[in-house]
Order: structure tokens, then sequence, then C-alpha cells
């Protein structure tokens, strides 16, 4: 989490791909807060959530405890987006 503040203090631009890759390492490394902060720092950019970071984020969320509400709005956000289901 610290290297993704670090290029974002280095005013190196972010892609989607580089916060995909920053979700999935909070995802491994069990951090599902910062998971969640990077996706909605994500929108807030105005990158696009593909597939890989929801199925990042959510699965960071359902691996802790206190992510069990923010599973649920993700998979909310996802079906209003993306049309699924």
């Amino acid at each position: 989490f610290e290297l993704v503040r670090d290029i974002a203090d280095s005013h190196v631009e972010s892609d989607t791909l580089s916060f995909s890759a920053a979700v999935s390492a909070c995802e491994k490394g069990s951090a599902w807060a910062q998971a969640v902060q990077l996706f909605h720092e994500m929108a807030d950019s105005r990158l696009e959530r593909d597939a890989t970071v929801y199925s990042s984020v959510v699965s960071a969320c359902e691996k802790s405890r206190g992510g069990a509400f923010h599973t649920l709005h993700l998979f909310r956000d996802m079906v209003d987006r993306h049309g699924l289901f």
C-alpha cells in the first residue's frame, strides 16, 4: 500500500493496470480496507474497474471479518454498473 502512495506522491500517472496490481497485492496481503480504498480511488480517478479488480477487492473483503458489508456493496455496484445478472 505504501508503494501506491509513493507512486501517487511522485506524480507518476496511475492506470487501471497499476491499480489492479495494487488491489491484488492488498488481497494477497489480507489488507481488505486498503483494497477497498484503492477501488474507490480508481473511481475518483475515472479509471475503469474491470472484472479482475472487482474480483480482487471482493476476494479481499470476503477473507476478512470486517469486509462482509463491503462485499455486498461491491457486488451491487458491479451489477448496477455492468448489468450483470
